[in-house]
């Protein structure tokens, strides 16, 4: 542990040295409030100084995670999704070589609009369809031509197709991708007939469109929220917090046939659904102060119970037996098999 306190600071400033007395996280903006919510609970105890928390998408996160190791690089990296083979290869790389994973809690994606206009039910079919850069159409596959919801389908709205979404950094993105593009052009038949090669017809069903009907509203989910109140008529894509945050204003539209609450996402039954993770760089711990102490705090009951701070957040809490299963291997900072 001395030598490898003398590489870390051998590898900062004497700026970055004095600043590196208090935990660095970053990435997702989905967990982001959910890490500020445990930053400060554990502030408040007074033994540490509270972290700081950034929100840069989960891609940008893992990739600053993933730099190397010492107080220039973050400490921790919360991800709206589970850490890449690629990533992991990537971290190796710059001498990150064991890291520590806790699975939070879930979310679910929310695929929502003002309450000023009508309530609307969707399937991940339509969904694709909608945002889907090209269709099959008289078998081939042409640039999507769909313009109106109801050019779709005649029972939905006459209105604009316009989503407002996170970008390609985003680890929202790609599960959005994932769940609901792929899921929907899967049940799509046409378009296995014209792109029979699978690799190939993964890109063209996860490949959104960039006409305007899609628009990259960046990580700041609050932004969308806004955006949405002054225009019924769109849909913003965003996680179950954000959702439950602002039921004043905001619903989400129904997933075949389902609706996003947190009973519908622990069940399984809601599609759009998704594990959370933060990963822990464990050459910090008992470097950076308050690593372990602050994975504990993350891992507590009264962080991640059913009746804890970060339910009332909007986090979907984990079945008991799975929380203190998780809760022994993060404070124990077991390292990570991928």
């Amino acid at each position: 542990m001395a030598v490898l306190a003398l590489a870390l600071a051998a590898a900062a400033t004497p700026a970055q040295a004095q600043s590196r007395d208090q935990i660095r996280a970053v990435g997702s903006s989905t967990v982001f409030p959910f890490t500020t919510a445990v930053a400060e609970a554990f502030g408040k105890t007074g033994r540490f100084k509270t972290p700081v928390v950034e929100s840069t998408g989960t891609g940008g996160g893992l990739k600053l995670f993933c730099a190397g190791v010492g107080p220039a690089h973050p400490d921790i990296a919360n991800a709206s999704r589970r850490i890449k083979k690629s990533e992991i290869d990537q971290c190796a790389a710059n001498g990150v070589t064991t890291i520590t994973e806790l699975k939070i809690g879930y979310d679910g994606i929310a695929l929502a609009s003002s309450k000023k206009g009508a309530p609307v039910s969707l399937t991940t079919m339509v969904l694709w369809k909608a945002l889907a850069k090209e269709v099959p159409v008289n078998g081939a596959l042409v640039a999507n031509p769909y313009r109106l919801w109801s050019d779709i389908d005649p029972s939905l709205p006459k209105a604009a197709i316009e989503v407002l979404g996170p970008p390609p950094t985003s680890g929202t993105r790609d599960t959005f991708n994932e769940l609901g593009m792929l899921e929907g052009c899967r049940k799509v038949a046409e378009v296995a007939a014209v792109v029979p090669d699978e690799k190939a017809r993964e890109r063209v069903c996860m490949t959104i469109r960039e006409d305007g009907a899609y628009v990259e509203a960046g990580e700041n989910d609050n932004l969308i929220v806004q955006k949405l109140s002054a225009n019924p008529g769109a849909f913003g894509v965003f996680g179950y917090s954000y959702l439950d945050q602002n039921r004043d204003t905001l619903r989400a539209a129904k997933m075949d046939g389902v609706e996003l609450t947190a009973e519908t996402v622990a069940a399984g039954g809601y599609e759009l659904s998704r594990p959370l993770y933060i990963y822990v760089k464990n050459a910090h711990a008992g470097v950076i102060p308050g690593i372990r102490e602050f994975v504990g705090e993350y891992t507590s009951e009264r962080a991640l119970g059913e009746e804890g701070y970060l339910i009332d957040k909007g986090l979907i809490a984990e079945p008991k037996p799975l929380r203190e299963a998780a809760r022994v291997q993060a404070v124990n900072l077991t390292p990570l098999k991928f």
